[in-house]
């Protein structure tokens, strides 16, 4: 792709690098903000800046968060006994615009997959462990994607607190196995929180 623009080309390379964005794509975008008003690029690029200097994650939970505590952990209407683990943001939004779940979610921040380099230590298990120890929650609710990498890491963590006093349950597979928690369909998604079972069962059967 040959460029008339030194400029232009450094700005498609850098926008071709965001995931599922080709060079073609990126230059349509480019071009495309080039036509608008330099108000909307200025921004644009106001809002990037500040979405990477001044988000953070919640202390509590591991969602993203603008302060300390995110809405949902500050929040005295949810119910903080029980815990819906998530792999990412991704799934807290998906299970959140179902309005079946009431208590609190623990980001872990992926999934063990060995052939990734990911493991236990990687992610937020610990952190998760030592809320179960501390007593504060009473049922766990494993909402992973229904992968092997998924199921993986829901009996790892499951190993690691079976000692403690604490119901362990799982989303029902109205999910289809292998499918990603972010792109089931809301009534789906509600249904399966809503008719959860023992974490126990799902691992026998």
């Amino acid at each position: 792709m040959d460029f008339s623009s030194k400029i232009l080309e450094n700005a498609v390379n850098e926008v071709s690098r965001l995931p599922g964005i080709g060079k073609r794509t990126a230059l349509r975008l480019v071009l495309h903000l080039l036509k608008q008003p330099k108000e909307n690029t200025k921004y644009l690029s106001e809002a990037l800046l500040h979405l990477r200097n001044d988000v953070k994650n919640c202390e509590k939970c591991f969602n993203i968060s603008d302060t300390v505590l995110c809405d949902i952990c500050n929040s005295p209407k949810r119910n903080a006994e029980i815990v819906c683990v998530v792999e990412d943001i991704r799934d807290v939004m998906a299970i959140e615009s179902t309005s079946q779940f009431n208590g609190l979610y623990h980001v872990l921040g992926g999934k063990i997959s060995p052939i990734e380099g990911i493991g236990p230590q990687n992610l937020e298990i610990d952190s998760l462990v030592h809320k179960v120890e501390s007593g504060e929650v009473k049922e766990l609710i494993f909402a992973l994607s229904s992968t092997m990498e998924g199921d993986t890491t829901n009996f790892y963590i499951f190993k690691q607190i079976e000692k403690f006093e604490i119901t362990t349950s799982t989303i029902a597979r109205g999910i289809a196995v292998g499918d990603e928690l972010e792109y089931a369909d809301e009534v789906t998604l509600g249904r399966s929180i809503v008719n959860r079972i023992p974490f126990e069962q799902s691992i026998r059967s």
